[in-house]
């Protein structure tokens, strides 16, 4: 949540996100940030604005 606190209304793929975050890149690590994002979207914190493109809500705190 924090890069998405830090660049508010922009739109993040996976593998940016890790590039943001200095995350590794490799296939796993990414499925892991995929089904994280996915649980944060079901819980009403992010919403997914396209296939793999994810952003924050605008009313989540």
């Amino acid at each position: 949540m924090t890069a998405f606190n830090e660049v508010p209304g922009k739109v993040f793929r996976v593998r940016e996100l890790h590039g943001h975050l200095g995350l590794p890149t490799d296939e796993p690590s990414i499925n892991v940030t995929r089904s994280r994002l996915g649980r944060l979207v079901r819980q009403g914190f992010l919403e997914q604005s396209g296939r793999g493109r994810y952003q924050k809500r605008i009313n989540a705190l």
